[in-house]
């Protein structure tokens, strides 16, 4: 509006819009003057005071709210709303209002007299509605990938799960094995020597270790003759590929020929001739498969006979011979029942019991009924191996599974991984940038390191600590995702333990975009990744059509 239009203007629409300055739209309705006669009244907005009307915007501070003076700077703790235009309508303290200086938030200069601050809302708000729709076609675009990384979320929870269970099923199987491997163990240490001697002269035992000899004997011919086989093949498909078809030497095609059944070879003058006939080349293939020769129920095949073989020659006879023992009911020793039964009496007898055992047992042992307990004990440390073995592999099994589950519980952790998983997909990511004399490395949810271009240390800048945890920053918000610590890294000399925070933005890449020492070893990484390009809301497609 011109200057010289506001003189055709009545007086009391101008003092109207003088009243109104600086107020927001959505208080424009509170701004009317209450009538009593011809005196105009207004109350402040907290209604601790009415005052009259021509008060208002009098650069006087009349209410103690300061709501009597939105256009002026005479309350300290008002606000001025200035319009915009063309653009996005904003508040500034009203400190700054009149005070000569043109205001960014106040593109429509309406802040200070006419005349001093041009009104460029309309470009300001063309540059922010580009501004805008560049942001919402960046988060659209990254949104699509971030959607990825939920379903890799989701799959990852499946599997965790599956592997959960699995691991479940394995722990208790390999539980069962070392109760048992245990429990031989404990019958081996019982056992002497001499009566372990004694039931390995058995015919049970004495015909395993035959058939494991044999077995052994077969496997070391078999061996033999598989390399011999092999050899021959090499010797006969080189015959077969370098030998002249025109030469008529009978004796040599009849070997090729032969070999070529055999071995399941298409004849060395079809060769090449697959694109042309391929149903008649496969035809040879498929007979021979038809004739794979049927298995008894039991009978190894070619591949237990690679892979197993070895485990079944290395199974522990003197242990299925004790165990065998406990299979069919015999007792240890001797003496066993009479050392076990103590375990069903009363308390009160059971001193009397074992002095009364201890005599018997003396007894038995002078008339050669019974082993003195000084008889050297049986070996056990080959039990003893296996049983450690089975234990250290029950422990790996049951560490496995912890580490699973705590991965899974992280899963949807919004201190970990988001509580959409968003972030599992990214963990162990590894994102650098070359940096001066130097490439700075993060490995998201592990390590920030410090690599030298030219040969040196590679400084550890410090592990995964924490998201954001400003304070009024609210756990599992996006402000919240925004940044990341690293801390207690490779100490500097002279100074602290090295840190860095990865200041973080919606980006279709994962990468860093720069580095800083923003402190003497504190560093801040600018990165960008998919995962906070969240989906558009309505409001932000409103904000775009502003």
């Amino acid at each position: 509006m011109h200057p010289w239009l506001l003189l055709l203007l009545p007086l009391h629409v101008l003092a109207s819009k003088d009243r109104l300055l600086g107020v927001s739209p959505d208080l424009v309705a509170r701004y009317v003057p209450t009538k009593k006669g011809s005196a105009e009244t207004w109350q402040c907005l907290d209604g601790s005071k009415t005052i009259d009307w021509s008060s208002v915007n009098d650069d006087y501070c009349d209410c103690t709210d300061g709501t009597d003076e939105p256009g002026t700077s005479a309350c300290p703790d008002s606000r001025f709303y200035c319009v915009n235009a063309g653009h996005i309508g904003s508040y500034i303290p009203s400190t700054r209002v009149r005070d000569g200086l043109c205001e960014p938030e106040c593109c429509d200069g309406s802040d200070e007299p006419e005349g001093v601050c041009p009104n460029v809302c309309k470009q300001v708000g063309e540059e922010y509605r580009e501004r805008v729709k560049a942001e919402n076609k960046l988060r659209k675009t990254g949104s699509k990938i971030r959607s990825t990384y939920l379903a890799f979320a989701q799959k990852e929870k499946k599997r965790l799960e599956e592997e959960i269970a699995s691991s479940a099923q394995e722990i208790s199987a390999r539980e069962k094995e070392v109760a048992r491997l245990r429990d031989l163990v404990e019958r081996t240490e019982s056992l002497s020597a001499a009566a372990l001697e004694e039931k390995k002269s058995s015919p049970l035992y004495q015909s395993l270790i035959t058939h494991h000899a044999a077995l052994k004997s077969l496997q070391r011919e078999h061996k033999k003759h598989l390399e011999r086989e092999t050899a021959l093949g090499e010797i006969l498909d080189q015959l077969r590929t370098g030998y002249n078809p025109n030469y008529q030497d009978m004796a040599v095609l009849e070997a090729v020929r032969g070999w070529e059944q055999l071995a399941g070879l298409p004849h060395i003058n079809d060769v090449g001739k697959e694109d042309e006939n391929p149903d008649e080349l496969g035809s040879d293939e498929s007979e021979a498969a038809s004739e794979e020769e049927q298995l008894e129920e039991g009978i190894w095949s070619t591949e237990q006979l690679e892979h197993q073989l070895d485990d079944l020659l290395a199974t522990d006879y003197e242990g299925l011979l004790i165990e065998h023992d406990k299979h069919v009911g015999a007792p240890a020793s001797p003496t066993s029942i009479l050392f076990n039964l103590s375990a069903y009496l009363p308390d009160a007898v059971v001193p009397q019991y074992e002095a009364l055992r201890d005599q018997l047992v003396s007894w038995l042992e002078l008339l050669g009924l019974a082993q003195s307990k000084t008889d050297t004990a049986a070996d056990t440390s080959k039990a003893q191996k296996t049983l450690g073995d089975a234990e250290h592999n029950l422990n790996l099994a049951r560490r496995e599974k912890e580490d699973k589950e705590r991965e899974l519980s992280r899963l949807f952790d919004p201190e970990w991984y988001g509580p959409d998983g968003e972030w599992k997909k990214l963990a162990g990511t590894c994102i650098e940038k070359e940096s001066g004399d130097y490439v700075y490395e993060v490995c998201l949810f592990d390590e920030a390191r410090q690599k030298p271009l030219k040969g040196g240390q590679t400084f550890s800048l410090g592990k995964f600590a924490e998201w954001n945890n400003a304070e009024g920053i609210e756990k599992g918000s996006p402000a919240y995702y925004s940044k990341q610590h690293y801390t207690r890294g490779a100490k500097c000399w002279n100074g602290p333990q090295r840190s860095v925070t990865l200041d973080m933005s919606c980006g279709l890449e994962n990468a860093v975009l720069s580095v800083a020492e923003l402190e003497k070893c504190e560093y801040e990484f600018k990165v960008t990744t998919p995962a906070l390009c969240l989906p558009l809301s309505a409001s932000d497609i409103k904000r775009e059509e502003l």
